[in-house]
């Protein structure tokens, strides 16, 4: 008898045709859902069957409560190395297999550098208006050479946003709790020594730390008041690194000229959400790590940590 495999959250439909599945069969059986499933009784009579399942980050928690319901499993994949929305202790409580993949983070570092040069050129709105023939040149763009750029977290993706600021003329300045004069040097940036020193230099902030228990509401209302007024928010981080509310607001009052933003405290954002309504936002839908060569790496590598479980030898575990 076969095992079962369930993809979640394949939302583009390409998880079976970017890896060879098929060396999986007869012993696997591998299936995709393609829609997120918020509620808890759907999602349980969809996925109660699997053996395994392969999940992304972040877009459906595995939560204790969740495995608790899913009798039958026993290996869970997840694209990256870290995934802050598996519990890990009700896993090992069932020893459950947890393993992970590679994963490049040149992907998001794209996407940010998107998401500010729509935002300092008006993009979105230009093109909207050549598209129904509207205003020709109705907006007024942000040159960013000589601009400064303020990195809250150096690390990974920090230190490639410093490089990449560099060959467009700006100012790199940087802070985080950890950041050394050293690793910022190295970055070519000016390591700031507190945060409202750096919201208070920089033209444009963008966010990249982990979030733990001291970076939770970081920027709330009382830093987003210290930030420049008509600054632009970058986030393609976690959402609950800014106080959301008060960054609506900040938006709202013009406070903040702008705000490019790939993460959401809720994921997918309610309809009705007013980040959805601000003319100010450029906002996509958690798009950081989802491109061709990220996704033939997930699942590339899934189907080979599943083939070692399979073998009694799990690969990249994350127990």
């Amino acid at each position: 008898m076969s095992l079962n495999c369930i993809i979640l959250d394949d939302y583009q439909n390409v998880a079976l045709t970017l890896a060879d599945w098929a060396t999986l069969e007869p012993l696997v059986h591998t299936t995709a859902l393609t829609t997120h499933i918020d509620d808890p009784d759907t999602l349980v009579s969809q996925i109660e069957h699997a053996d395994i399942l392969v999940v992304m980050r972040e877009r459906t928690p595995l939560s204790a409560e969740l495995i608790g319901r899913l009798p039958k499993l026993k290996l869970v994949v997840t694209s990256g190395m870290r995934n802050a929305s598996i519990d890990l202790d009700a896993c090992r409580e069932r020893y459950i297999a947890v393993c992970g993949t590679g994963s490049s983070s040149a992907p998001p570092l794209e996407l940010t550098w998107g998401l500010v040069l729509g935002l300092a050129r008006h993009l979105v709105s230009e093109n909207q208006a050549l598209r129904s023939n509207g205003p020709w040149q109705q907006t007024l763009g942000i040159g960013l050479q000589g601009k400064t750029l303020g990195l809250i977290g150096l690390g990974k993706i920090g230190g490639e946003m410093a490089k990449v600021a560099q060959a467009f003329g700006m100012r790199v300045c940087a802070w985080s709790q950890n950041l050394t004069a050293e690793r910022a040097a190295a970055c070519g940036a000016e390591k700031m020594s507190t945060l409202p020193a750096l919201l208070q230099a920089s033209d444009v902030v963008s966010l990249h730390l982990v979030l733990s228990d001291r970076t939770r509401h970081l920027l709330d209302a009382d830093a987003l008041a210290q930030m420049k007024a008509g600054a632009l928010l970058i986030n393609t981080s976690r959402a609950a690194l800014v106080d959301q509310p008060a960054m609506i607001a900040a938006l709202q009052s013009g406070q903040l000229a702008g705000a490019g933003l790939d993460v959401f405290d809720q994921e997918p954002l309610p309809a009705d959400h007013p980040l959805r309504q601000l003319t100010n936002v450029l906002a996509t839908p958690h798009l950081g790590y989802v491109a061709d060569n990220n996704y033939r790496t997930y699942f590339t590598e899934a189907v080979e940590n599943i083939n070692g479980w399979v073998k009694g030898a799990p690969l990249r575990s994350l127990l």
